[in-house]
């Protein structure tokens, strides 16, 4: 019985997609990380009702996904699905119900949302509501009807809007009860860094994508356009950390993110080689993963090193 329901369990972290979580765990921690750094002031007990409450929605979010990639056939269409693409497949090898992933990703929303109002009570001016809707909005639309979000051209932009700005600002706010600019600008390459993984991510599925008509960048741009731009955006990220280091909105120790290039190398080259395959192309998916959780974790211990040495 203990073995089931373990199994049981299992399964259900396969459709929430919990090591994906990274994605939530990084921009909440910098946030809050930035908010100490700025304002001398840390709650526990609030960080952990953010990150708690950002990955509710962040479940919330991967299973609508899998739900309504269900009803479009995407998921079904796709003939070669890999651990970074194609949907967690619980659906489609049966193991749980369309009607059970719906209602678990609302009953996520649910929870996630109630941990939003009451942080937005005790934080005030409704900042955390505002934001919370915008992200419940983006997370939810991402692939529902009618907007469909992900179906369109602007997927990663909500994504990297979503799990960059969104959730920095939110939990900067929640810690130090003020906006900004500061924490605004130095979300922007975690932004990036997780709409690069959504990009590549997205090239196993171009022809199940094509075939449902999902309209992603990869699709839009063509491949070989798709992967110029995820090149682009790459190199972008590192020149944004640079420009905000030269300006001082990022500390001196900002430095050992650039201890990340040569897992950004990796990612260039193979997305450059291998960018029409399938199985050839994961080691650029894992690494596009690793870049996100890599940078965005120096740049809160950057901020600790400043605090410990120079204050």
């Amino acid at each position: 019985m203990f073995s089931l329901r373990l199994h049981r369990l299992g399964v259900w972290f396969k459709a929430i997609r919990v090591p994906f979580f990274t994605a939530t765990i990084i921009p909440v921690t910098l946030g809050s990380i930035l908010a100490w750094y700025d304002a001398n002031n840390f709650n526990w007990i609030k960080f952990c009702w953010t990150l708690l409450g950002a990955m509710f929605i962040h479940a919330g979010t991967n299973l609508g996904n899998d739900y309504f990639d269900h009803l479009s056939g995407g998921d079904a269409a796709n003939p070669n699905p890999t651990p970074f693409s194609g949907g967690s497949r619980v659906i489609q090898q049966g193991l749980i119900a369309p009607y059970q992933i719906l209602f678990a990703a609302l009953l996520f929303f649910v929870l996630g949302s109630a941990i939003g109002l009451y942080l937005n009570y005790v934080s005030g001016r409704n900042v955390v509501l505002i934001l919370g809707i915008i992200g419940v909005f983006l997370g939810f639309f991402y692939s529902a009807k009618p907007l469909r979000i992900g179906y369109g051209s602007f997927g990663e932009l909500a994504v990297g809007v979503g799990f960059g700005p969104l959730m920095v600002m939110g939990s900067y706010f929640v810690q130090a009860r003020s906006l900004s600019f500061k924490a605004l600008l130095i979300s922007l390459p975690i932004g990036i860094l997780i709409a690069l993984v959504l990009l590549i991510n997205e090239f196993p599925d171009y022809l199940a994508d094509k075939k449902v008509g999902k309209r992603t960048l990869v699709v839009t741009l063509g491949k070989p356009g798709a992967v110029v731009l995820y090149h682009i955006l790459l190199a972008g990220a590192y020149l944004i950390i640079l420009f905000l280091m030269l300006f001082r909105f990022l500390p001196l120790y900002s430095f050992i993110v650039f201890l990340s290039l040569p897992l950004a190398i990796k990612a260039f080259v193979v997305s450059k080689r291998d960018f029409d395959k399938i199985y050839e192309l994961l080691p650029a998916n894992a690494s596009t993963i690793g870049l996100h959780s890599v940078i965005g974790g120096l740049l809160g211990v950057s901020f600790l090193l400043d605090r410990m040495f120079i204050n």
